[in-house]
């Protein structure tokens, strides 16, 4: 990696420019989520955490950014945390009153987690928190990225990726790719390491949507058999 490094440390400002552009271009990813949230009419069937953990992370890694003065990391977490702010607002907007009591709960408990964190960071020995805290970041990055393949069982049961969001699953994979290459360029092994991780999961979540399609197969036999009455 070392090697690696040499050869991109020149480039290191241009690689930060693309990362964070891509970055921020993943953060609009949602707004396709969003778009079929609005025809639905409904977000019960999609889960909260890409909005909601998007403003923990992009929170937490604005802490980060800070404490290792990277300018670039400052302003592409800044711009997240404004517009995942705003995708969340939508998410709740379409959701049904008892769902909406839950993601209460989940702002609740997301928020004194946010609150805990920064609490830490700020006492920590400066010599060890950037560590510390890029490694808390990408075991939440694991978890976030990663929980979908829990339900991997029935996605494979129903033979449908019905409710993963696949713009900001591809969109993230592209994002990791760049922000790896970043963190080679300026040699810093955690965060190599963490977005190595998310090519991983993110890749084999993106293999799922190449085996199943997005239409639950029941409904698809479903628009057969009123095919053959119509008939």
């Amino acid at each position: 990696m070392d090697a690696l490094g040499d050869i991109l440390a020149p480039y290191s400002p241009l690689i930060a420019k693309i990362a964070g552009t891509i970055t921020t271009l993943q953060f609009l990813s949602g707004v396709a989520l969003l778009n079929d949230i609005r025809k639905k009419g409904s977000s019960d069937v999609y889960p909260v955490g890409p909005f909601l953990g998007g403003i923990v992370l992009t929170v937490l890694s604005l802490k980060l950014a800070y404490i290792m003065n990277d300018a670039a990391m400052i302003n592409t977490n800044l711009i997240g945390l404004a517009i995942n702010f705003v995708f969340l607002g939508g998410f709740y907007y379409y959701a049904s009153s008892g769902s909406r009591t839950k993601i209460w709960k989940q702002i609740a408990y997301s928020s004194i987690f946010i609150l805990l964190v920064i609490a830490y960071a700020n006492f920590e020995d400066p010599k060890e928190i950037e560590f510390r805290l890029g490694m808390l970041i990408t075991g939440i990055l694991v978890w976030l990225v990663g929980s979908p393949l829990l339900h991997l069982p029935k996605i494979i049961e129903k033979k449908s990726t019905e409710g993963m969001p696949f713009p900001i699953i591809l969109s993230g994979n592209i994002v990791a790719c760049s922000w790896m290459l970043y963190a080679i360029s300026i040699k810093n092994t955690a965060m190599v390491l963490q977005n190595l991780l998310m090519v991983v999961l993110g890749g084999i979540q993106l293999f799922m949507f190449v085996l199943y399609p997005s239409t639950p197969a029941t409904k698809k036999s479903d628009t057969k058999k009123e095919a053959k009455k119509d008939n």
